[in-house]
Parts: C-alpha cells; sequence; structure tokens
C-alpha cells in the first residue's frame, strides 16, 4: 500500500511519487518512512520519535537509516529542519514560509504562520551571499 499524501495546496499525490518528484530513488526504506511522516499531516517529529514509529510499524530500519532519509528529505526540499537548541532538532512536513513555537518542558513545536512575526530589519548578508530565510523559534512556557 502507498499512502496518500495531501500537500498544502489540497493535491493528493502519493509517496513514491512524491519522492521521485523530489530526485530521490523510492527505496523501500524511504517509502516506508515517508508513509509514516506524511500519513498524520503536518507534524514536527523528532529522529528518535520517527524511529519509534517505525519499529511500532515493523518497518527494520536503523536510527542511522532514519536521520540520513530525514537529512535527504530536508535537502530535497520535502522537510524543514527546526533547530531548537544545540542538541535538539526537529523536522516539520509544513515546508511553507512559516515560524514556530517551542514549548519548554513538552518539548513540543507548534506552528506560527509566517504572517503571524514582522521582520523588521536584516543585516546585510555577507559578500556573495545571499538570505535564504529567516526562522524563528519562540520558546514558551506556562505561566507560574
Amino acid at each position: 500500500m502507498t499512502t496518500l499524501v495531501v500537500h498544502e495546496t489540497g493535491d493528493k499525490k502519493n509517496v513514491t511519487d512524491m519522492l521521485r518528484s523530489a530526485g530521490l530513488r523510492p527505496t523501500r526504506q524511504r517509502v516506508s518512512l515517508a508513509e509514516i511522516l506524511y500519513s498524520r499531516g503536518d507534524r514536527h517529529i523528532s529522529a528518535e520519535l520517527l524511529h519509534e514509529e517505525a519499529v511500532d510499524a515493523d518497518v527494520p530500519v536503523s536510527l542511522a537509516t532514519v536521520y540520513n532519509t530525514l537529512h535527504q528529505f530536508t535537502e530535497a526540499g520535502l522537510l524543514r529542519e527546526v533547530a531548537i537548541d544545540g542538541n535538539k532538532t526537529y523536522f516539520d512536513t509544513n515546508v511553507s514560509d512559516h515560524h514556530h513555537f517551542f514549548i519548554e518542558g513538552e518539548n513540543r513545536v507548534i506552528d506560527i504562520p509566517g504572517e503571524g512575526v514582522g521582520i523588521g530589519a536584516l543585516p546585510k548578508a555577507p559578500e556573495g551571499m545571499e538570505i535564504v530565510r529567516v526562522d524563528v523559534v519562540v520558546r514558551v512556557r506556562e505561566k507560574r
């Protein structure tokens, strides 16, 4: 069974076609991990959680393969990497222009619409460089 994924445009596309369109060979492991990733709609997931979900779904895959696949999907534009701090990274299935809240204590990431954050001024990019994207992560916690 190849899972259908719904993109933000509302288009349905099967996982194999999505991988091929992104320039990735649809190996058994990539297809299985993509089905797990995209079958639940837009979400933020760590490599460790995806590995747990793969194990629960009887997908034989190592944590190293999960990391490699997530980075390949990110490079191909299928995921966005959301770096929370030096040792915690989430992968976002929503690749549209938006930002994030990080809920401390819950280790949970939720979206902020792109128009929900205003950036007043950006520094000039270094010589020979261009600004590709600005990622804003707003850390929140319950009031004490």
